[in-house]
């Protein structure tokens, strides 16, 4: 890649990472692994004494770190780009996951939803031709 005027260019991300409250890393395995299909990684031991947890799955890895005085996030979110976005809606709402539909992003279909904790997540997918 080549280096920008700065002398540095910004790759993509490594990870994202929410914040959950102590004690809630099930919550997060059954949303994360039981509902998204992610794959959880293990943590290294400093940061494993830490609780939280970290999912991997097609390019995408979420961190979670506890909080100790934790709100969810409901404005800030990642947005993740998904293929086959409708069966993707389909999966969490069969999972008991609200999806909220939002046509205001151009060139590409997108829905809201929470995770079990109350974190805002974005999902996407480009519009091709139709």
């Amino acid at each position: 890649m080549p280096q920008g005027t700065l002398g540095y260019t910004l790759g993509g991300l490594h990870h994202v990472q929410l914040a959950i409250p102590p004690g809630a890393e099930e919550l997060c395995r059954e949303f994360w692994v039981g509902v998204l299909g992610m794959t959880e990684l293990e943590k290294p031991p400093v940061l494993a004494a830490r609780g939280g947890c970290w999912f991997r799955g097609g390019g995408l890895e979420v961190h979670l770190g506890v909080e100790e005085d934790f709100r969810p996030n409901r404005k800030a979110h990642p947005g993740v780009l998904v293929t086959s976005l409708q069966a993707l809606a389909k999966r969490l709402e069969d999972n008991g996951v609200s999806v909220t539909w939002d046509d205001n992003f151009p060139g590409h279909d997108r829905f809201y939803a929470f995770d079990k904790l109350g974190n805002r997540l974005e999902f996407l997918e480009p519009v091709r031709d139709r």
